[in-house]
């Protein structure tokens, strides 16, 4: 059986069948039954273009004039068209430095004729199977698990990072690499970060209200934990209706000390938030609050929670965004990383995940740029020895 032109067609055919299983490679199967890998490309091209009727029994097949003929023009036109298809998606990936000329050809080899891709792309078949019999190089090696690597933290993140991310949490576990190369290989992976949104104005301010002086006045760098917190109401969009998030955040190590989930807009919601950040972080008097100028945050009830917990209250000048650009940007990556393009189909399941990713995720595991890419967590435990 292992001379040329003494294969049965019902060999060839379980021989394709046997190579278009899960798991068998071609080359591995073709060496399983002791023949060469370029043989089963061949019988798969044929079978693809003929069916069954391309094996029906042993040696060659008799064929009249008129139907050499054909055959003749048949594979032609289809050498024409590996022409022109091998330089149309191999010319773009080898501009875009993918792949090798040698690695392209052999993930098409299944697809094309090895000869048509050689003379096409400018190498001789000599030269293709020299490279097939070195073994891989070290640098090849080393982007393959470098590569493993970020496929597992990106998936870690449910895709949310890109390359910086990506970048500081390989120094995180020991790999030495740049930011160059981390975001080539996640190039060749297809693999990006989430992209940023608009932003919109959700909240207004109160007419006729007093509005608290700026104490921040855009200074967001802050030395010492429980000295300012900023507070912020946004939504998310499910199938159900809104659902309306508001969260408490220190601005020293960006750490949500505080957040609430409501169906409805009410002041009730941010003094929930006030009240998980007091319990967990039992603040002292003179800590700043600040926030835009919402109704529920300069409303009369949630300024006497303020001034029974001896918090001082400060906000942003009217329809600015950039007065409290933290929570503005925390609810940015919120959306980004969490919405994912999509829309929750119910509330519950949009409350579950808003709490996964805010104690679980953004607080404990997150990078943050402003931080040196440390969680806040692991700022607050480095820089002030807070508790988890």
């Amino acid at each position: 059986m292992g001379e040329r032109g003494k294969y049965s067609g019902a060999f060839k055919l379980e021989a394709i069948r046997l190579a278009g299983e899960p798991d068998p490679s071609v080359p591995k199967v073709a060496r399983d039954l002791g023949m060469s890998d370029s043989s089963l490309y061949g019988w798969i091209r044929q079978e693809k273009e003929a069916g069954e009727r391309a094996f029906p029994g042993k040696g060659k097949q008799h064929l009249t004039e008129e139907q050499a003929e054909i055959k003749r023009l048949r594979r032609e036109l289809e050498i024409a068209r590996q022409e022109r298809d091998v330089l149309k998606k191999g010319g773009r990936l080898l501009r875009q430095g993918k792949v090798s000329v040698f690695e392209f050809i052999e993930a098409h080899r299944g697809e094309f004729y090895l000869q048509v891709m050689c003379r096409m792309l400018g190498v001789t078949r000599a030269g293709y199977f020299s490279w097939r019999g070195r073994p891989i190089s070290k640098k090849k090696m080393a982007d393959d698990r470098l590569g493993e690597e970020i496929k597992e933290i990106h998936g870690q993140s449910k895709g949310r990072y890109g390359v910086p991310r990506i970048h500081a949490e390989l120094k995180a576990r020991g790999f030495v690499c740049s930011r160059r190369r981390v975001a080539r290989l996640m190039r060749e992976l297809g693999l990006r970060g989430k992209s940023r949104r608009k932003y919109k104005v959700t909240t207004k301010a109160a007419p006729g209200r007093q509005a608290a002086p700026d104490l921040v006045a855009r200074n967001f760098q802050i030395e010492k934990p429980n000295t300012v917190w900023a507070g912020d109401i946004s939504y998310l969009p499910t199938k159900e209706g809104w659902l309306y998030l508001a969260v408490m955040m220190d601005l020293h190590s960006r750490r949500v000390v505080g957040w609430a989930r409501g169906e409805r807009l009410t002041t009730d919601l941010p003094l929930a938030a006030l009240q998980m950040g007091v319990d967990r972080r039992q603040p002292p008097p003179g800590l700043i609050h600040h926030s835009d100028r919402g109704s529920q945050y300069s409303s009369h009830l949630y300024q006497q929670a303020l001034e029974k917990r001896q918090i001082l209250c400060s906000m942003g000048k009217k329809g600015d965004c950039f007065d409290n650009a933290v929570l503005e940007s925390f609810f940015s990556t919120l959306k980004r990383e969490l919405l994912l393009g999509q829309v929750f189909e119910l509330r519950q399941e949009a409350r579950t995940q808003v709490f996964e990713f805010i104690e679980a995720f953004y607080n404990r595991q997150r990078r943050h740029r402003a931080l040196g890419f440390l969680s806040p967590l692991e700022f607050e435990q480095i820089n002030q020895g807070v508790a988890a």
